[in-house]
């Protein structure tokens, strides 16, 4: 007979599946990042709402300086994607989904300043083993390479979501992780309604298509999936979990779009992933994050 356990921990190995492949959408859509971002966070906004509904989620706000910290949420979520998006559509898939990857030296160095704790030898030793592998993702340092441009983007994507994060700690400490993704899609969404909203209305139905199903399926389920499975798995094999996140992204890379990765790509990738594995399997190692979000 299947435990409740089994099926938290199989709703986590889904939702990191889906956070993995949603980069390909960076490839199968003709948009600039812009467009992709505001699409995914319009269809997840919509769909996160109808979640906090029927789950009867507690979405007041507490405190007025919270809304602030909710726009803040959503500044950040939009660079985050913005970059990442970028840097798989000027590189390649795996490029962008290992670049990002790297997010956890940032968590290393930032957390500290926020939560007033130690930076420990250990997570130094990770740091440096993991910018190891970052080096050896880059083909030359030529910023006129754009695969090179790839990881500087990639990078600065893994750095957003680190501070995303790390302020996303914060939040949850008061509110539930689900209201908490909700006001930040939001948030995220009216930022970019302005620059984005009205081109909105001139794509095909296909690219719409695309769209809705990254922010239903890609993010509003998958975010919902790694929340739910987060109540019989602790954060310690949730994060050893969501190491799979480029394995996933990179496999259906080379399946559904036929981009095979670099031998420099492997290499690095593989001393990345290695790093962070062996971080989030040792005690009180590093948290993980929910995916891409």
């Amino acid at each position: 007979m299947m435990t409740n356990r089994f099926y938290d921990l199989l709703a986590i190995h889904v939702a990191v599946f889906l956070f993995g492949a949603a980069g390909l959408f960076g490839k199968s859509l003709d948009l600039p990042p812009t467009l992709i971002v505001f699409g995914r966070v319009l269809f997840a906004s919509l769909a996160l709402t109808l979640a906090v509904l029927l789950l009867r989620v507690e979405i007041r706000i507490r405190h007025g300086r919270d809304l602030a910290g909710f726009l803040l949420l959503g500044t950040i979520l939009v660079v985050h994607w913005i970059t990442f998006y970028h840097s798989i559509q000027i590189s390649t898939v795996a490029t962008g989904l290992l670049t990002f990857s790297t997010f956890p030296i940032f968590v290393t160095f930032l957390e500290p300043l926020f939560f007033h704790e130690r930076v420990r030898t250990f997570d130094l030793l990770i740091s440096a083993i993991v910018f190891l592998g970052l080096v050896l993702v880059i083909p030359e340092f030529n910023v006129s390479n754009n695969l090179t441009l790839g990881v500087f983007w990639g990078t600065l994507s893994g750095c957003t979501f680190a501070i995303l994060s790390i302020l996303n700690r914060k939040f949850v400490m008061s509110y539930p992780a689900l209201t908490v993704a909700w006001y930040q899609n939001a948030f995220a969404c009216l930022i970019l309604l302005p620059i984005a909203g009205s081109t909105t209305l001139h794509i095909s139905y296909s690219d719409l298509s695309q769209l809705a199903l990254l922010g239903i399926v890609f993010t509003a389920l998958a975010h919902t999936l790694f929340i739910r499975g987060m109540y019989e798995i602790k954060t310690q094999l949730a994060s050893v979990v969501a190491c799979l996140e480029p394995v996933y992204g990179i496999l259906l890379a080379l399946i559904l779009l036929h981009e095979a990765p670099s031998g420099r790509e492997i290499l690095g990738g593989g001393v990345i992933l290695g790093a962070i594995l062996c971080a989030t399997t040792r005690p009180s190692g590093t948290g993980a994050g929910s995916g891409n979000e």
